[in-house]
């Protein structure tokens, strides 16, 4: 059964790419918004950096979650 998962994942692989990177692009948007002459660079990290911690505390949230 999980192949029936993967090939599910893999199909929609590039829209959840793309997906994250509209929410990067949100929240750089934000950024420029609220802090005029804005470290693109830093800001673009710090964006993946918070929404790695944001991915990890929604997988330990979920029931059954691996232990960290």
């Amino acid at each position: 059964m999980a192949q029936l998962e993967q090939r599910e994942l893999d199909a929609q692989r590039t829209q959840l790419a793309a997906d994250v990177a509209d929410l990067i692009d949100k929240y750089r948007a934000i950024f420029e918004w609220d802090v005029p002459g804005v470290d693109e660079a830093l800001s673009d990290r710090l964006i993946v950096a918070a929404i790695r911690q944001a991915l990890d505390a929604v997988e330990k949230a979920w029931p059954g979650a691996r232990p960290s």
